[in-house]
């Protein structure tokens, strides 16, 4: 019996060359490719895939959540995560959302049969490198500055944010300058996203 597999990222060509890929494999059938994760959940109600293979960091789109609803929609269909830079943080979060499996994109193609197999069987399958001690970045980032960039990322101001937390607005700008050095960030709201798409919030 076949595996049933729909693809979701957001860009057109990524998600065309991953699915003939795939369709080089013996026993997997792409069912559906979505653009996009606005569509996927509609998707997998109406073609009852195996599995859902999505790519983290499309944009407007939390892929944890959206793991979640594909769960509750079809709780057979498997969900496999494809992440540029997966951590531990990542990885457990992603657990915890119903993921059966987080693969990197430099991942070789064998690595790719062997992780969407397990996931159509319904098996955790997780690579033993991603579970290891969180990035250096990671690692360099302040509990008060994980705080904050956590709250950026809900959209809070940084008025919002000083109250929220008992500090000045003057340190919550200084915490986010700090982040932003560490982290590269263009602005807070980049550090923000950097650090939620690694999964260190």
């Amino acid at each position: 019996m076949s595996i049933r597999i729909v693809v979701c990222d957001d860009h057109a060509l990524v998600l065309d060359a991953f699915a003939e890929t795939l369709r080089t494999v013996p026993g997997f059938e792409i069912v559906g490719l979505v653009n996009g994760g606005q569509h996927v959940v509609a998707t997998v109600r109406q073609l009852r895939p195996s599995i859902v293979i999505l790519s983290m960091g499309m944009a407007g789109t939390d892929c944890l959540q959206l793991a979640r609803q594909v769960r509750e929609a079809l709780p057979s269909c498997g969900v496999a995560l494809i992440a540029a830079a997966p951590t531990r943080a990542l990885v457990d979060r992603a657990v915890e959302a119903g993921v059966l499996s987080v693969i990197p994109k430099h991942a070789r193609l064998s690595h790719l049969v062997g992780a969407v197999r397990g996931v159509a069987a319904g098996c955790l399958t997780i690579d033993p490198a991603l579970i290891g001690p969180p990035g250096a970045r990671a690692q360099a980032l302040s509990h008060r500055e994980r705080e904050i960039l956590s709250l950026t990322v809900g959209g809070a101001s940084v008025k919002e944010i000083a109250k929220e937390l008992f500090l000045s607005a003057g340190t919550v700008r200084n915490l986010s300058s700090s982040a932003m050095r560490k982290l590269k960030g263009r602005n807070r709201f980049d550090a923000a996203r950097i650090a939620y798409e690694q999964g260190w919030l």
